[in-house]
């Protein structure tokens, strides 16, 4: 079956693409979360929807997001570079070791059952919200950043992390930033180039070495689906700069919070569905 005659057979799951594009673009934008955290969730319910298992629907929904991360880092990146928001010497001292995390944990996804990153997805999405319900506007715990040593680790565990689940690093390193007093709009402008450290070689290793599942939805090359790669990318790229006009003019605070409920919502679902 072709990509077309998939799309045409199955509309309503085009619709469902467009619709966590355009989503996870505004979302982006409005409170600077990550799209990866909304892309994640929606493929991993919608690929099961199609008969395919939850591991298999796992490791392609990560493999997927990631791939689409890497144009809209880039966008993300000039806008927040034209506003002095990206923090280069944090970029240079922090990327080689993003990078060595990066590159283990996308092996790691191609060789180890998915149910692990179900679950390590379904912790993180968990742990965040919890974070955007009780700790923003809070003040930070450590009075600045550690020395070369705890940065280090820092940088290979954002890189880990994320790539095994399928975010852009600013789900982890915006919030463990701020909690060393580092600039909120810094650590956001900061995390967009680091989306593209991890996004780029993270999104080639699982298309390159990853093995497609023998029941992975039609378009899926590698582990990485393309039928979703075209149709979110394109909408969350231009909406993206529509969620940065509507955060001037909505509460982003209070939408802020209902996001949360529904991000502690997934991933308490995602877990439960693990457990049963």
């Amino acid at each position: 079956m072709s990509i077309i005659e998939f799309l045409t057979q199955n509309f309503s799951t085009f619709l469902a693409l467009l619709a966590t594009g355009v989503f996870a673009g505004i979302l982006a934008g409005l409170l600077g979360v990550g799209g990866g955290i909304v892309i994640v969730p929606v493929l991993f319910f919608l690929f099961q929807s199609f008969g395919v298992s939850p591991e298999s629907s796992m490791v392609i929904a990560t493999a997927t997001s990631l791939a689409t991360i890497v144009p809209t880092s880039i966008s993300s990146i000039r806008s927040h570079h034209s506003k002095g928001n990206v923090d280069f010497d944090l970029l240079k001292r922090w990327a080689a070791f993003i990078l060595v995390g990066v590159l283990a944990g996308s092996w790691l996804v191609t060789r180890v059952d998915g149910s692990w990153f179900t679950m390590l997805f379904g912790v993180i999405a968990t742990l965040s919200a919890l974070n955007m319900l009780f700790r923003t506007g809070k003040s930070a715990l450590f009075a600045s950043l550690p020395g070369k040593s705890g940065q280090k680790a820092m940088g290979t565990s954002v890189g880990l992390f994320s790539s095994m689940v399928g975010i852009g690093g600013g789900t982890i390193s915006v919030p463990l930033l701020t909690l060393y007093s580092y600039p909120a709009h810094k650590a956001v402008g900061t995390a967009a180039a680091i989306g593209l450290i991890i996004s780029l070689p993270g999104a080639l290793t699982m298309l390159l070495l990853g093995t497609t599942p023998s029941d992975a939805p039609v378009g899926t090359f590698g582990l990485v689906n393309l039928i979703g790669f075209i149709c979110i990318v394109p909408l969350t790229v231009f909406f993206a700069p529509v969620g940065a006009s509507l955060a001037a003019r909505l509460n982003a605070a209070k939408l802020k919070r209902i996001f949360a409920v529904v991000l502690l919502i997934t991933g308490i679902r995602m877990l439960v569905q693990l457990a049963m």
